[in-house]
């Protein structure tokens, strides 16, 4: 059997990718640009082509195609497939399959999805229970993968809410994190967003189990609307005891952090699996590629510290600045941020000039806005610009400087300039801004990174 992956450099699609090539089938695909993330998936013995769609990437044995939510209905592959009448799947559809053939966990939420499906697997793993993974990030535990081939009938899964992917989705057990205003190109407003995870918590069986965070008002919120469950409710909150003995254990910072240990906790609970085994495999959570990663560097012998993170949603950008100042409260910050999507910066455009300008860094550099392909509007995109948003930063922080550099070797220049000695260096966003960091090992004065 031959699936062909239209995508599969995305974060989601690859790992869908690396589950098939542990299974036996043959795996082609293809994506826009290359990255660490298809080289992986060569290596694993996927064919990959890089930089256009083209309906000859569809092979004749070709069985089954999958396609990444982002892939546009003109795309030339996927016309092809059609044309052929071969199978064609979205991913989360295909996902949405292997959700009933295994006793799934499903993470969803707004904020923090990633973490707290890195969090659970790794106490499953622990207590051996020996779940498959699939996660939208890569865990140095899994091999520096998204994916975690497991023997068990446990598939713990990161759910997303974009265009209600989620509803595909048959989980045993969900855990949600919290419910905020993002996607409002697809969802236009916070009240959608509620419906859309109260049809989800639905999918849940008779004896399921929702584990919610009593915290977050829109969750709360959510939970009033359900009446009278078949399935099982399981909270947890930031009051609890349990926050004070994941402060002294975790290795990283912030309450964001401490509350996704709780839902992995809960959830843990759920299955009955001990605390004791729960807290180990938390205290040696060391965190997920772009989740808060630290890693020491040198321009020179000039040296300082980068932070690299996923954050790219105003809720996001507050939690882990705030945690950057409390690990750091003496130190200069210096946070790069590269906007995610000229959509959702339009509809949040006054939440981001909020939160950084009350933010406590020192310094702000904007870079341009990343385009999603297939998730854009002309009519927005020529409304709004990281430009004008630097502007309006700018009339409302105190005590702060705030630049606009259009790119990344742009930023990379000027830093090598303008860094201080044992400076925090903050890389935000989940666009490509992370290559930041390669570019400050180039040019006239090098940079190391451990």
């Amino acid at each position: 059997m031959r699936i062909h992956f239209i995508g599969i450099g995305g974060i989601g699609v690859s790992a869908l990718a690396r589950y098939y090539l542990s299974q036996g089938p043959q795996v082609s695909g293809s994506d826009l640009a290359g990255s660490e993330i298809t080289k992986a998936l060569e290596k694993l013995g996927a064919r990959v082509q890089i930089n256009r769609h083209k309906a000859k990437n569809v092979l004749k044995d070709t069985d089954l195609v999958i396609y990444s939510p982002a892939v546009t209905d003109d795309n030339a592959e996927l016309k092809a497939a059609r044309a052929r009448k071969i199978k064609v799947q979205s991913y989360p559809e295909n996902l949405g399959e292997l959700t009933k053939k295994y006793f799934t966990i499903a993470v969803s939420g707004t904020h923090g999805k990633g973490t707290t499906t890195a969090m659970i697997s790794l106490i499953l793993i622990k207590a051996g229970l020996d779940p498959t993974v699939i996660i939208g990030t890569k865990l140095k535990e899994f091999g520096d993968s998204n994916f975690r081939q497991g023997k068990s009938k446990y598939l713990v899964i990161e759910a997303d809410e974009y265009k209600s992917s989620f509803l595909n989705y048959w989980p045993k057990i969900i855990v949600l994190t919290c419910l905020d205003k993002d996607h409002l190109d697809y969802f236009r407003n916070l009240n959608n967003i509620i419906k859309a995870f109260k049809r989800f918590t639905n999918h849940l069986p008779d004896k399921g189990i929702l584990v919610a965070n009593l915290d977050d008002k829109n969750t709360l919120k959510l939970k009033s609307l359900i009446k009278k469950p078949s399935f099982k409710h399981k909270s947890y909150s930031l009051k609890q005891k349990e926050s004070n003995v994941l402060r002294k254990i975790l290795r990283l910072p912030g309450d964001y952090m401490i509350s996704d240990a709780l839902a992995a906790l809960a959830l843990a609970r759920s299955l009955k699996i001990p605390d004791k085994i729960s807290f180990k495999a938390l205290s040696g959570y060391c965190g997920a590629w772009r989740r808060f990663e630290i890693k020491k560097a040198k321009i020179g012998n000039l040296p300082f510290t980068i932070i690299n993170d996923y954050a790219h949603h105003p809720t996001e950008i507050l939690v882990t600045l705030k945690a950057v100042r409390q690990k750091y409260p003496d130190r200069k910050i210096c946070c790069v941020f590269q906007p995610h999507q000229y959509q959702r910066t339009f509809y949040l455009f006054k939440d981001f000039v909020k939160v950084f300008a009350e933010s406590e860094i020192d310094k702000l550099i904007l870079t341009d806005i990343y385009s999603v392909s297939g998730r854009e509007s002309a009519k927005i995109k020529s409304k709004v610009s990281s430009e004008k948003l630097a502007r309006e930063i700018k009339k409302s922080a105190k005590n702060k400087e705030v630049i606009y550099l259009s790119n990344s070797e742009k930023t990379a220049d000027y830093l090598k300039t303008n860094l201080k000695k044992d400076e925090v260096l903050v890389i935000m966003g989940a666009g490509d801004v992370y290559e930041l960091a390669q570019l400050l090992t180039q040019s006239k004065r090098k940079a190391k990174i451990k």
